[in-house]
């Protein structure tokens, strides 16, 4: 905690604080300060009190010593030294032909620094300006830029209300106002109600903006159902001051509009209301009905399991796919009936015959059992007594007699059905077999 006094400057309506050493000045004393712009002519404000020193921005400064009759005397005359500046300033504007309007201009208390405001809609280059009033003022001079607001802080006014505007009077820093704070307050969007003499909206906006926003939210909305002391009825307006609501009820074969305060009305979700019969129904088909003078249970019983109502769409669909799977296996009967060599054999694979395409290798047809297709008794021998291999000592008379012969590759309009390969091969292995042994 930390010793401080409140002072203003020029009553720009901001307050500063600063460290009063062992001085106890009283408020409308005027005293000299240390601030970053050199020494300052200040008004005390506050008398001395104790603050934290975590909720201050910057370091304090000290307080130099209360004013004298001769710094009065000499603020007095920084004053009129500023409206001479001020003078001169205008005279080298319009030499210059620059688009910038001048608002004021500060002098420090010890004239070490001369301050120019200034409003512009762009950017200005002011530099041949500042050397010229450098040349006549023989001080450092110093031009700022500043907006619609801070001119409306610095010249002062009367607001629309009638009163001294806010920024000016009391207000140390500008509060964001927006155009929904307006609409949530109900008042007119006419741009000229509700902004003040800078052009901007006002900042008096912000000022009962959170109470509206506590209140409205304890409030329905405009269009919805609530439930009254007369029925139920649609709200048609509200009034946050008074806290009341406008609803549109039924009377007779009419409507009347009548306001309840806050209190009187309630949402229909949270209003209490008797459940209709249609909807106590479809609370007990689909979630357990609560009995309270049923038995209590026994903890140690294991509790039935609770048997789930099929739902109608789940059946419908359970009946769709058992008919399309019933339909595939009729379309399956008819197809292997118009087919018999088919019947009881392996599916060709779709996939199998492209590989085979790639390979360069005939796609073997699907096997038939024995019974459906007899093997010939020549093709049946060699299965059962294959032939003795040959001696390695004897050589055959050409390499072309004695390579088995192997069995020539269909057309691709000619190709075999797709059952008995088996029994083609081992026919065509026999008879090559014959041959080698005759040829021996």
């Amino acid at each position: 905690m930390v010793n401080v006094i409140g002072v203003r400057f020029r009553n720009d309506g901001k307050l500063y604080f600063f460290d009063p050493g062992a001085l106890w000045p009283t408020p409308g004393d005027y005293v000299i300060v240390e601030t970053s712009r050199g020494l300052e002519f200040a008004e005390t404000v506050t008398t001395l009190k104790e603050i934290d020193e975590t909720t201050l921005d910057t370091p304090l400064r000290p307080v130099v010593h209360i004013a004298t009759a001769e710094d009065i005397r000499r603020n007095e005359e920084n004053h009129a030294s500023e409206r001479e500046a001020h003078r001169v300033c205008q005279k080298k504007i319009a030499e210059h032909k620059l688009d910038m309007k001048l608002v004021r201009v500060e002098s420090t208390f010890d004239n070490s620094k001369i301050l120019f405001y200034f409003t512009a809609n762009g950017r200005v280059d002011f530099r041949a300006l500042v050397k010229d009033l450098a040349g006549v003022f023989k001080t450092r001079i110093e031009l700022r830029q500043i907006g619609v607001r801070d001119e409306a802080k610095m010249l002062g006014g009367l607001g629309p209300c009638g009163r001294q505007i806010c920024c000016g009077a009391f207000l140390s820093d500008f509060q964001p106002v927006s155009i929904k704070m307006a609409k949530e307050q109900s008042l007119s969007l006419n741009p000229t109600k509700i902004s003040g003499i800078c052009g901007r909206l006002m900042c008096c906006l912000k000022y009962e903006q959170d109470q509206y926003e506590a209140v409205r939210k304890q409030m329905p909305k405009v269009g919805k159902e609530v439930m009254t002391p007369d029925g139920v009825g649609v709200v048609t307006d509200l009034n946050v001051i008074r806290e009341t609501v406008r609803v549109r009820v039924r009377k007779g074969d009419g409507h009347e509009m009548r306001d309840y305060p806050m209190t009187d009305v309630q949402r229909l979700g949270q209003a209490s209301r008797t459940p209709q019969p249609e909807e106590t129904e479809a609370l007990q088909e689909y979630a357990p009905v609560r009995n309270d003078d049923a038995p209590a249970a026994n903890p140690d019983e294991q509790p039935a399991p609770r048997q789930r109502r099929e739902k109608p769409h789940k059946q419908r669909r359970d009946d769709a796919a058992a008919e399309r799977r019933e339909k595939r296996g009729e379309s399956r009967a008819k197809a292997e009936g118009a087919n018999p060599d088919a019947q009881g054999g392996e599916r060709p694979s779709r996939h199998k015959d492209k590989a085979d395409e790639h390979t360069g290798r005939q796609n073997p047809v699907q096997e038939t059992p024995a019974a459906e297709k007899p093997v010939t008794p020549a093709a049946a021998e060699p299965a059962k007594q294959p032939a003795p291999a040959p001696q390695k000592a004897e050589k055959p008379a050409s390499a072309e007699s004695t390579k088995p012969a192997q069995p020539e590759k269909p057309a691709p309009a000619q190709r075999p059905a797709a059952s008995g390969w088996k029994a083609a091969l081992a026919k065509a292995m026999a008879d090559a077999v014959e041959k080698r042994d005759s040829e021996a």
